[in-house]
């Protein structure tokens, strides 16, 4: 499985966000290639879901992965709810 996590410059927080979903994943046993990058560039990869914030997600619309959100990226309990509301193994 293939995983983008997104944020506006494909820098800092997309990151965290990266570091934080990889752990709720191996928590969960699920074993899943996780990247993190910009808007733009995700547009155009590859991707089974897009991990990203509500405004984001709007620069999304149209893409062949499940884009589900995530507002605070440091937030355990709300990264781990959305990947059990998404995320089929």
């Amino acid at each position: 499985m293939k995983v983008l996590t997104v944020c506006g410059l494909g820098q800092g927080t997309s990151l965290i966000l990266k570091m934080n979903v990889e752990q709720a994943l191996a928590d969960k046993g699920i074993s899943a290639d996780v990247e993190h990058t910009d808007v733009s560039t995700a547009s155009s990869m590859q991707a089974d879901y897009i991990i990203t914030s509500n405004e984001l997600a709007e620069g999304l619309v149209g893409h062949s992965a499940k884009v589900f959100i995530v507002n605070n990226y440091f937030d355990m309990d709300e990264i781990k709810k959305a990947i059990d509301e998404n995320v089929t193994d």
